[in-house]
């Protein structure tokens, strides 16, 4: 009876390193704004409820030997950080594109505090990532995140310890294939910001005793602001209809 209590203890704490860990990187839940508290007590109900559905998986393996138990560990711990790291980087490449468009309008000068993150950031990358994962949350994409971590027990099971070559494959893959979609979602602000600075660095040669600089500054802010309104939605929805295939997709 003793052995049974052991092996049931020891998985249910492997489900939780691997849900756990997964809770601790992926988007929303990592937030510095979310209290540490409340990620844990998350982590912990979502493990024990998904537990009923993993014991087939980690009652073979669950073994209370210090040496076993520790390796079992770090490599759950690995692959539940690697299921939340595939879309937290998915995040990153919208943010990152979020500040190319402010800089290409006029905002990347001003920065404010960030919702999500603690670095500053401009307010219209605040705008665009907290929006983003409004929608995301909205559509229950999170739900695909558990999805994928129920998965994730047939295809990397616990006892096939973390493979690092096939984890350095996959965020290889899922940043090229971020950064390329955000830079296509982007590309109608960064052909903005190319059109417009041209235009006033033609304007500045023909007339350079007018301070062309602040003349055009308002033109320019006010420009990019008529882009946001018509194609941020869209922005958006295209942003969504591209998470799952490529986070959880593969």
């Amino acid at each position: 009876m003793t052995f049974d209590v052991d092996a049931l203890v020891v998985a249910a704490f492997l489900a939780f390193c691997r849900i756990g860990s997964c809770f601790m990187v992926m988007p929303g839940l990592s937030s510095v704004r979310v209290p540490v508290q409340i990620r844990l007590f998350v982590a912990v109900a979502a493990s024990f409820a998904l537990l009923m559905h993993l014991w087939d998986s980690l009652l073979p393996i669950a073994d209370s030997q210090p040496a076993v138990l520790a390796g079992l560990v770090l490599s759950e711990v690995a692959t539940g950080a690697l299921i939340g790291l595939m879309a937290r980087i998915y995040i990153l490449a919208l943010q990152f594109v979020g500040a190319a468009m402010a800089m290409m309008m006029g905002y990347g000068a001003l920065v404010t505090p960030s919702i999500e993150e603690a670095d500053a950031q401009p307010p219209l990358t605040n705008l665009i990532t907290f929006g983003a994962l409004l929608l995301l949350f909205i559509g229950n994409f999170h739900h695909e995140i558990i999805k994928a971590l129920v998965a994730s027990y047939r295809i990397a099971p616990p006892n096939l310890l973390f493979n690092p070559r096939s984890a350095l494959t996959d965020v290889t893959d899922t940043l090229s294939e971020s950064f390329l979609v955000m830079i296509q979602l982007g590309s109608p602000f960064i052909a903005y910001g190319i059109i417009v600075n041209l235009i006033v660095g033609f304007l500045n040669k023909l007339t350079p005793q007018i301070p062309i600089y602040f003349v055009s500054l308002p033109f320019v802010l006010a420009g990019g602001l008529v882009l946001v309104y018509f194609g941020l939605g869209g922005m958006l929805r295209l942003f969504a209809d591209g998470f799952v295939p490529i986070t959880i997709g593969r």
